[in-house]
């Protein structure tokens, strides 16, 4: 799947175009914008380097839409909706689990305090390394000037669900 994130200026909400590997286009609308990286791109590169792939992401590239999405371009399959429904209901817990990983990774990358026992699923060097991955990114992304795009790939990982 092809992502492409936008720096902008400001903190106003980010719109950010995908293509899934069916063809099918979307935007995404989510929170970031300014210095921070965009939250769908914490999620990106944080179950990237982790290899989890039930999170946000993978239920993407398996046909979730969710609320904050548009249909762009492309055939959907036939039952989409359906579908998307279903695989909502049974990655409820994955992707919660996806959300608190993205958020414990967020904290240790700016040196922030994190509880013991939080995402205690994955060990403390892996998460550490996810941490200083993320890290590097953010100064990537502030790099960028407004209006500069990165541009990612999402492939399905392999290893962790």
């Amino acid at each position: 799947m092809r992502v492409v994130f936008t720096r902008m200026a400001d903190r106003r909400p980010v719109v950010t175009p995908l293509t899934r590997d069916d063809g099918v286009a979307f935007t995404l609308r989510g929170a970031g914008g300014g210095d921070d990286l965009p939250h769908d791109l914490v999620h990106l590169l944080v179950e990237t380097e982790l290899r989890v792939r039930d999170g946000i992401w993978g239920a993407i590239a398996d046909g979730v839409v969710w609320g904050s999405m548009t249909h762009v371009s492309g055939r959907q399959r036939p039952h989409a909706r359906e579908r998307s429904d279903q695989l909502k209901k049974d990655r409820h817990g994955a992707v919660g689990r996806a959300e608190a990983l993205a958020d414990v990774v967020a904290r240790l990358s700016r040196s922030e305090p994190v509880q013991r026992g939080e995402a205690s699923w994955v060990p403390a060097a892996e998460l550490r390394r996810a941490a200083d991955a993320l890290a590097a990114a953010r100064q990537r992304w502030r790099a960028l000037a407004p209006g500069q795009t990165w541009e990612l790939h999402w492939t399905t990982p392999t290893g962790r669900p």
